[in-house]
């Protein structure tokens, strides 16, 4: 699965926007929105994320 598509899941599971995301994540409130565009995160930030939506799933 696609870290877009994860992010998109917790977006809506939680009705974060994406922004918020992006800044609560990785300090980048245009995270969700570059990735839209074709951004290919690099390995730490997808780590950073992926730890981020871990921890905040009860």
């Amino acid at each position: 699965m696609s870290l877009l598509i994860k992010i998109n899941r917790f977006c809506r599971a939680t009705h974060m926007p994406p922004t918020k995301f992006g800044r609560l994540a990785v300090n980048d409130p245009r995270l969700v929105h570059d990735l839209r565009l074709g951004r290919q995160p690099r390995r730490k930030t997808v780590e950073r994320v992926e730890r981020f939506i871990a921890e905040a799933r009860p």
